[in-house]
């Protein structure tokens, strides 16, 4: 698949004058498809290591509580770390991006990624945990923030397709982790540090890829020998600027792609922007929720802990084909609006479920869970939809993040404590589910066809 989609852009590459023999020029293409391949192995890898830390906890959550000697206080304050750390570090991201290119950057998120997932089972103590969970999250902060820049410079023309496929693999890996924990776990001796310890090595598999990308600091065509696409002498689609008048187009694609390093947007004086941000913020609170605490309804409600992490697994894995499809169907609409609201309908059903027969009628709440929480892939399509240039998409997506998750962070937390302090799951999931009203109010604004650059200006 990935070589298929690297191959079909190789074959839109603008001829350029022949200056030599034949059997050079027919070289050429394939001089330039093994980057755009690696390319897109390193964005697939990648996304499979941004939730893996998180899920992979959830479902030992129980074990690692009794170990540390955690209450259900602290336990959802260790669920509220992902949020806080990506709002903390993701607005780090372009800066960095600027000083040292996007994929020097990711490449560092994935050694982050290793290094944390390695040494926190191991490091003994709550305090000690919390910081090596840390030092991943940072890693998956910075990457969460690149991934839409990286898919609009290298794939300006391809921006639903190849936002799918990476909200795809994030959806497989964070399904996969939830599945197969448990069992692996057992597998290994039943130790929970070694199910946690293990999937560090996904991690290190994920840093290979970007090493050769890592000096890049310019455009997208100097890191990949890509030139502009034929599509892009087509008229810009959403989310995409258009010539100038008198500019060749492809002139024009290749001034998009440097504008990384354009002037700041006022970008809070965009109604879109707050509006894509709280979008953002709620669909991570219920998110993380899921993946934090979700396994232990059912596990608390008479379900078996192999079987919750496979309820779990279900969520997520419903992300792996809706992932792929609703960011291709959200670029064909004017309007994202009807998604957000049905997505939205899911989750409330899958709520109400959840409240009122958790277990038996598990499978099917987690279906419906799995189809709402596809409210992450649409809102980093409208990301990559909301802006017309590589610069503006890294400032709305810096400031989308940053904001939405550091709104999230008392999502997972206040859902610990009520848990404690009612002793039962009926307010947290009445919490849950009156969230995700005003997240369709917010994103049916944000769904609304206009971009930063005309809101906020320079």
């Amino acid at each position: 698949m990935m070589v298929g989609m690297a191959s079909e852009e190789t074959r839109t590459v603008v001829s350029m004058p022949i200056r030599t023999p034949q059997t050079r020029t027919t070289a050429e293409p394939a001089t330039r498809a093994w980057p755009m391949r690696l390319l897109v192995l390193g964005i697939v890898l990648t996304a499979l290591n941004l939730r893996p830390a998180i899920t992979s906890l959830g479902a030992l959550l129980e074990e690692v509580r009794d170990a540390l000697g955690m209450s259900g206080s602290v336990a959802g304050l260790l669920t509220s770390v992902p949020p806080l750390c990506f709002a903390v570090f993701g607005v780090a991201a372009p800066r960095l991006a600027r000083r040292f290119g996007p994929a020097a950057v990711v490449c560092a998120g994935m050694v982050a990624i290793t290094a944390g997932l390695a040494v926190r089972p191991y490091v003994g103590g709550t305090p000690g945990f919390l910081a090596a969970t840390a030092l991943a999250l940072m890693g998956i902060a910075v990457s969460n923030v690149l991934m839409p820049v990286i898919v609009k410079r290298w794939f300006p023309d391809r921006v639903g397709s190849m936002t799918g496929l990476y909200s795809m693999a994030l959806a497989l890996g964070t399904a996969s982790a939830a599945a197969v924990t448990v069992p692996m776990t057992d597998r290994l001796g039943g130790s929970w540090q070694t199910g946690l310890a293990v999937w560090a090595g996904l991690g290190a598999a994920a840093v290979v890829p970007w090493i050769p990308f890592v000096r890049d600091r310019g455009t997208a065509s100097a890191a990949s020998g890509h030139k502009p696409s034929a599509a892009a002498q087509k008229p810009a689609a959403a989310g995409q600027e258009p010539p100038a008048a008198g500019q060749h187009p492809a002139a024009s694609a290749r001034e998009n792609h440097a504008r990384v390093d354009a002037p700041r947007l006022r970008i809070t004086r965009s109604r879109t922007s707050w509006a894509l941000a709280v979008y953002f913020g709620l669909q991570a609170t219920g998110a993380y929720i899921t993946m934090g605490w979700m396994a232990q309804i059912f596990r608390d409600s008479g379900v078996h802990a192999g079987t919750a992490g496979l309820l779990l697994a279900v969520t997520m894995v419903m992300g792996v084909p809706l992932a792929f499809v609703i960011p291709r169907l959200a670029t064909r609409l004017p309007h994202q609006g009807p998604i957000v609201v049905a997505l939205g309908l899911c989750g409330l059903a899958g709520y109400a479920g959840l409240y009122l027969a958790p277990a038996e009628g598990a499978w099917v709440w987690a279906v419906l869970l799995g189809v709402s929480n596809c409210s992450f892939p649409l809102a980093l399509t409208m990301v990559g939809m909301r802006a017309r240039t590589s610069g503006g998409v890294a400032q709305l997506s810096a400031f989308a993040q940053s904001t939405g998750y550091l709104l999230s962070i008392p999502g997972p937390l206040l859902v610990g404590v009520l848990y404690q302090h009612s002793g039962g799951w009926g307010l947290p999931i009445a919490l849950m589910a009156g969230l995700m009203i005003p997240q369709m109010a917010v994103g049916v604004l944000a769904g609304r066809n206009r971009t930063v650059e005309d809101e906020a200006g320079r």
